[in-house]
């Protein structure tokens, strides 16, 4: 699943380790307390937003995590995802966007970019190449999500990244589904990479954050400078609880994905169930894309049940209680969540014909058989 992800203890300014401790010291600041007048425009960071030590060592290891030239932080997950579209398009522009976004993401395409001037565009993820064919002169960024939100489809991201290259036109994919474990976008080609570290990289549903990584220098200033207009930062006590959690993201990846087959695999044989859309499963139909791009799985998916009745479904929901109903994921906890039934998919999507109970999973870190048993019993209250 990935490669190893080291641990940094290294300052990244002084090139020395800044403390006697395992963990940098998390150093509540505002105001930076300078030497002279001339430190006032030559010192960097002369003021506490734009990051101190444990911020420093965050980006250094998501870097590393990723491949990137370059990280930024941002407040939260979709925060990151607007930061990232706003730094490569403005006013009169186009952007095309994947259909299968996540749901924060296609609202901030829809509403806030038209407000700012810029059109965006959607496509169904199964373009493919020819996604080439939706580009405009005016066309300045690609936005993808692969696996996409609540029904887990995958793109062909080796192709619409060469058609993009091709037309010069920039590539930005959420990455949070992989964590940077098991898919790596920018070995692909991808020009930037967004994840929502409130997701794994936080791991215990206990603070927000995000991060846009850029695969190279000329993308990397265009976001820092975004990023500096827009005033945008993380707070160190956030910012501390997610670089804890990056040193343990592979191991725990691991037991999401065991954990996530295990109870895919289950599933898939249970009368009641009529799909489960996990992409490691030989099932999905974009199986063969998974293969290709991704080195493994985490514990997120999607299973469709049998049509159920109102009362069903709540004695469904009711009974399954080691499972949690939230939104979110990515933490120690087991989740099921409904699928939005206003979900927006293009004309001729399997969205649009099914008639069961679509349900997003989390698989947690509790012991797999127990959450085995409690779906079988949930199920028999149900139907």
């Amino acid at each position: 699943m990935g490669r190893k992800l080291s641990t940094r203890l290294v300052h990244q300014r002084s090139g020395k380790r800044h403390s006697p401790t395992v963990n940098p010291p998390i150093e509540r600041a505002s105001t930076l307390l300078l030497p002279d007048t001339d430190a006032l425009n030559a010192q960097k960071p002369n003021y506490a937003r734009m990051g101190l030590a444990t911020h420093d060592e965050l980006c250094a290891g998501l870097c590393d995590l990723e491949g990137a030239a370059g990280a930024h932080l941002a407040p939260s997950g979709l925060t990151a995802c607007a930061l990232a579209i706003s730094s490569l398009a403005e006013a009169g522009d186009h952007v095309l966007v994947i259909d299968s976004i996540y749901g924060p993401t296609r609202r901030f395409a829809t509403q806030r970019l038209k407000a700012m001037g810029i059109h965006a565009e959607f496509f169904p993820a199964s373009i493919g190449a020819r996604t080439e064919t939706l580009f405009k002169p005016n066309t300045k960024a690609v936005f993808l999500e692969t696996p996409g939100s609540l029904t887990f489809d995958l793109c062909d991201t080796r192709a619409i990244v060469a058609a993009a290259q091709k037309h010069g036109v920039s590539t930005i994919l959420d990455n949070t589904w992989g964590a940077g474990v098991c898919h790596k976008p920018l070995e692909l080609g991808v020009d930037v990479s967004v994840q929502a570290l409130t997701k794994y990289v936080v791991g215990h549903a206990d603070a927000f954050g995000g991060a846009v990584m850029a695969r190279d220098r000329k993308h990397d200033v265009k976001i820092g400078n975004t990023a500096r207009d827009w005033g945008l930062s993380m707070s160190p006590d956030e910012a501390y609880t997610a670089l804890r959690g990056l040193r343990t993201l592979v191991p725990r990846m691991k037991l999401h994905e065991a954990a996530g087959l295990e109870l895919a695999h289950w599933l898939e044989t249970h009368k009641h169930v009529k799909r489960v859309i996990h992409p490691a499963l030989a099932s999905h139909p974009d199986h063969a894309l998974w293969q290709r791009d991704f080195t493994g799985s985490c514990g997120l998916f999607g299973v469709v049940l049998q049509p159920l009745t109102a009362d069903a479904q709540r004695a469904f929901f009711s009974v399954a209680d080691l499972y949690g109903i939230g939104f979110s994921w990515g933490g120690y906890e087991s989740l099921l969540v409904p699928a939005d039934p206003d979900l927006k998919r293009e004309a001729g999507h399997w969205w649009h014909e099914e008639d069961g109970l679509v349900l997003r999973v989390h698989a947690g870190l509790e012991d797999t058989g127990d959450l085995i048993a409690n779906l079988g019993a949930a199920f028999a209250a149900a139907y």
